[in-house]
């Protein structure tokens, strides 16, 4: 190149430059730290080359989302098990829809769910980490900092458009069936000139700041997807927004300046983000920064008659992570059910490890189903029932009984007078070698237990006693007043039970079912029928757990009371 002509082209570059730069201070002449000054006080992160440093990012706009626990999930163990960090970072700039104490909401329901975060937010002001602030909206001064670059570098723009000039511009993308956006000849504020910045200042005209995107439509990329592979897809084009007009920033634009400057990673969301990567991966470009890695999971998803659908904050009381904390549903069988969606192989994986802590098991990504993960409170209720038969009865006693305090009062009271009586209740069929699955969550404990109370028992047998029918009453009380004979509490089970077949064969029942069936005009009934009647009289129920331990934990004077009530 003839050198006159290079040092006239450069000459030009550094009009360019300049003419950005006077446009970047006219539009931030607050902004006086520099894109270094970030750089320098968030230093990259001392860790091993294989480590993930993980984020999840929720607004605080509502009820935490049983989906957001499940990213949650996602993210804490590939970043703990590789290592890594993971932090909690809360996207808050959407002030019109934020909750009042919505930041607190979200640190207790993920506390709740032992999902330990490493830094971020710990309450609604309060935060750990040396890379914050971990709330959006006190990284104003950041956001502004790094799109003062982009001006400098002749990618962002000032925007003046009013609501009316972008529905025309709307109108007119529809009539000749463009697609929408803002972009090519509709961008009419790209290359305005700084004299036509000024005018529209001067008259008091407020701005948004927007990408000066240097893609194509005709342009593909191809995005590495941990998930899903290489995913081609279109190169953004649009100048989308980066700042509004009250200077905070978009979605977009935060997201990659706070994954740069925290030094994320992975970044691991759901498929919803997927259409919005060509966005990120374009501003990371223009920033200059190398990106993080994207993986893309389907969503949680409900079968809704014959199709699937995502879980609905409005329509499924089971979207909110508060649901399974009011049915009573302890976090183990939360975390165990999510790990089941996350990961196939878990199943599997808990059968041979059935007393390991969950934490050891390992997330993989390429073990994620392809489709979305289908949501199932059967399933959840039936894994709830294998971890709460592996609990001790002081355990199930304590968690009822902590839960019982904040959402049923009555249980709470019951389960505190008679504490050492409930402990002994929990206890029943606790220590076999196989538990029974009674309860799946701790609202079901009171109608497990609530006929051992005297002061709720009359409420099992207001509509009556539901005694064998092939038995009449003086049958009835006859098997009653013999039983309060021959019943004594320290007998062992074995013991007891002959006690019970003497005790029935004398009134005409058969020792067992099998005799009774090869006869049955020569007895009243068997061994089953006598044991009914006992237990019907002292429960108001046909099934109960293993009678001989009710009636020892009952003792002899409740169960005789008992006996005296079911007959008058």
């Amino acid at each position: 190149m003839d050198e006159g002509l290079f040092l006239f082209l450069r000459a030009k570059e550094g009009v360019k430059m300049d003419k950005n730069k006077q446009f970047a201070e006219l539009l931030f002449p607050h902004i006086d730290k520099t894109p270094e000054y970030y750089e320098n006080l968030y230093p990259a992160r001392n860790i091993s080359e294989d480590a993930k440093v993980t984020r999840v990012a929720p607004s605080p706009t509502g009820f935490v989302h049983i989906g957001a626990l499940y990213a949650a999930l996602i993210n804490e163990r590939l970043a703990h098990q590789s290592g890594g960090v993971f932090y909690l970072r809360i996207e808050d700039t959407d002030k019109k829809r934020e909750l009042e104490g919505g930041v607190s909401e979200i640190v207790t329901s993920f506390g709740n769910y032992q999902v330990m975060f490493d830094e971020g937010m710990t309450g609604e002001d309060t935060e750990k980490g040396i890379y914050g602030p971990y709330k959006q909206s006190s990284r104003k001064e950041i956001y502004q900092t790094f799109a003062k670059m982009l001006v400098e570098k002749g990618y962002a723009y000032p925007c003046f458009c009013s609501e009316a000039d972008l529905n025309a511009i709307r109108s007119r993308q529809e009539e000749t069936k463009q697609n929408p956006g803002y972009y090519g000849e509709y961008a009419v504020h790209r290359n305005l000139t700084l004299e036509d910045i000024k005018k529209e200042i001067d008259h008091g005209k407020t701005f948004v700041l927007r990408l000066k995107s240097p893609g194509a439509p005709e342009n593909r990329i191809v995005i590495e997807d941990l998930r899903k592979g290489a995913v081609e897809m279109p190169e953004n084009h649009q100048d989308i927004v980066l700042l509004k007009s009250d200077g905070i920033p978009t979605y977009h634009f935060a997201h990659a300046i706070d994954d740069h400057l925290m030094r994320t990673t992975h970044v691991i969301r759901g498929d919803e983000w997927l259409s919005s990567a060509p966005i990120h991966v374009q501003l990371f470009e223009v920033l200059g920064w190398q990106k993080p890695h994207y993986a893309h999971y389907s969503p949680v998803l409900k079968l809704d008659g014959d199709s699937k659908r995502k879980l609905s904050k409005r329509k499924d009381p089971e979207a909110a992570v508060s649901y399974y904390s009011e049915e009573g549903f302890p976090v183990e069988s939360v975390i165990e059910y999510l790990l089941n969606l996350i990961n196939s192989n878990y199943e599997e994986w808990r059968m041979a490890n059935p007393t390991v802590s969950s934490t050891e098991f390992i997330v993989d990504l390429a073990k994620m189903g392809t489709g979305g993960a289908l949501f199932d409170i059967v399933k959840l209720t039936d894994i709830s029932k294998n971890r709460i038969a592996l609990m001790s009865a002081d355990q199930i006693y304590d968690m009822t009984f902590e839960w019982a305090q904040k959402y049923d009062a009555a249980l709470y009271e019951q389960m505190k007078n008679n504490e050492e009586y409930t402990r002994a209740i929990f206890n029943i069929e606790r220590t076999n070698e196989k538990p029974r699955k009674d309860i799946s969550k701790w609202s079901d404990v009171k109608d497990y237990l609530g006929y051992f109370y005297d002061s709720w028992f009359d409420s099992y047998t207001k509509e009556g006693y539901e005694f064998p029918e092939n038995l009449s009453k003086d049958d009835i009380t006859a098997v009653l007043e013999v039983y309060k004979t021959i019943y004594n509490k320290a007998d062992d089970k074995d013991t007891w039970f002959e006690r019970a077949k003497d005790a029935a064969e004398k009134l005409g029942f058969a020792r067992d079912a099998k005799t009774y069936k090869k006869n049955k005009e020569s007895f009243k009934g068997h061994i089953g029928d006598f044991m009914s009647v006992i237990r019907v009289a002292i429960s108001g129920r046909k099934n109960t757990p293993d009678l001989y331990e009710i009636l020892d934990v009952m003792g002899t004077e409740r169960i005789f009371s008992r006996f005296d009530k079911s007959i008058g």
